[in-house]
């Protein structure tokens, strides 16, 4: 059975628990109203002949048994559970005397309906439904032929419990399939609309290095025949602004897919303060933003400062954005740690971490869920992150054939790494 989040030990009890369960409670039932309970003259129900005699117990005790079996198929052979329960209910209401097998012998059967019509395909919850009913039916036609009562009435009674078990079965597996297409539409369009607003701050990228290309070639061509050694300084300079477009290019626009659209305007920080085009040089402006949000961001670099690609600098600077907006908003922490490590002359690593016992998660997962509702701080000072949580950082990390992990510390928190290889044979500005 299903179990919502708010009753947590209900996951903890399988459907086969569940069936022989209401085994258990259909068979208690069906004891008590035939036997005088005190305030009562007399039983609801006539025990019958065979009821207390040894084979009718002998019967109930196969039928029990016959139901526990299937009750312990039920999660790996369903079908077959279905069947020893089906079979299980028929023999115990033979003893019984009654004119129609009792509601109480089909609460297994039920269960078990539910079960497959919420975990199977549609088609082999067809077949346990249409087995169930004909069950019913077939008990009803031999009393009927044999020239016996047939409890018409009761019948469809249960036959009508057992298609609403089966139909909220059936409604259970499409919520969840729909949950799951949500997400995984959530999650594509993250990726989308991450990369395209990596498309644009790379356009925003290439189009401030054409701009410095198109002021020193008209500065070469201005004092060529006077000042030549001028001229080929310029010419230089607009040789390593050229490089240095095409490696960022083909490192980033290389991966993206051609299935991107225009995004018009330009998009500041909100309210942060920070450029619109940052880097790592920033990170001190960032840990200032960070402590108006009431969480104190300590920048420890490792090795010694080196320029980076812009698009290297500034998918870092995100990337260590997007985390420490997730401390803030998430993790229930008062301070992070942001390391920035150069040692490694073919990498750049960058890694975010607290100490936080708060669920850190997707941003945007975790708003959906309002848990961002118990934190005491004042989250709209928060720097503001790309809006995509991990799935961002982690697309934004592999289009610059890096590496990204995220996940909980081993000692309480939460860690964000990523890894960004730097070019080789690249003048870096």
């Amino acid at each position: 059975m299903s179990a919502t989040p708010s009753a947590p030990f209900l996951r903890r009890i399988t459907p086969g628990r569940w069936a022989a369960t209401a085994w258990l409670a259909g068979l208690l039932f069906t004891v008590l109203l035939r036997v005088r309970l005190p305030g009562q003259e007399e039983a609801d129900v006539h025990a019958g002949v065979v009821f207390l005699r040894w084979d009718g117990l002998a019967m109930q005790a196969a039928a029990t048994a016959l139901a526990l079996r299937g009750s312990v198929l039920l999660t790996r052979r369903p079908a077959a559970a279905v069947r020893y329960l089906l079979v299980a209910a028929v023999v115990a209401s033979t003893p019984l005397g009654v004119i129609a097998i009792p509601f109480a012998q089909y609460l297994a059967v039920d269960v078990a309906l539910y079960v497959v019509a919420a975990t199977r395909p549609p088609q082999e919850a067809g077949r346990a439904l249409a087995l169930s009913l004909g069950a019913l039916a077939a008990y009803l036609a031999v009393r009927v032929f044999a020239g016996w009562s047939a409890g018409t009435t009761s019948t469809l009674a249960v036959a009508l419990a057992a298609a609403v078990a089966w139909l909220l079965g059936r409604s259970e597996q499409q919520g969840r399939a729909y949950a799951e297409q949500a997400r995984a539409q959530a999650a594509a369009q993250a990726v989308t609309s991450e990369r395209l607003r990596i498309a644009r701050e790379m356009h925003d990228s290439v189009a401030h290095s054409i701009g410095i290309v198109a002021l020193q070639a008209g500065a070469a061509r201005r004092v060529m025949d006077r000042q030549p050694e001028q001229a080929r300084q310029a010419l230089t300079e607009i040789e390593t602004a050229s490089r240095e477009t095409l490696a960022g290019l083909r490192r980033m626009l290389g991966a993206l897919r051609t299935e991107a659209a225009a995004e018009s305007g330009a998009r500041t920080a909100e309210g942060s303060g920070l450029p619109e085009m940052p880097g790592l040089a920033v990170l001190d402006r960032l840990a200032e933003v960070t402590a108006a949000a009431g969480v104190r961001v300590a920048v420890r670099r490792v090795g010694a400062p080196r320029a980076l690609p812009q698009d290297i600098d500034l998918s870092a600077f995100r990337v260590v954005q997007e985390s420490v907006t997730n401390v803030v908003r998430h993790s229930g922490a008062d301070s992070c740690t942001v390391t920035v490590d150069q040692q490694d002359p073919e990498a750049l690593v960058v890694t975010v971490e607290d100490r936080g016992p708060g669920p850190h998660r997707d941003g945007d997962r975790n708003r959906d869920r309002n848990q961002a509702g118990d934190r005491n701080r004042d989250h709209r000072a928060a720097p503001a992150g790309s809006g995509y949580g991990l799935v961002g950082m982690r697309e934004r990390v592999t289009l610059l054939h890096g590496e990204f992990a995220a996940g909980p510390r081993p000692g309480g928190g939460f860690r964000v790494t990523a890894r960004l290889p730097l070019p080789t044979g690249a003048t870096h500005r």
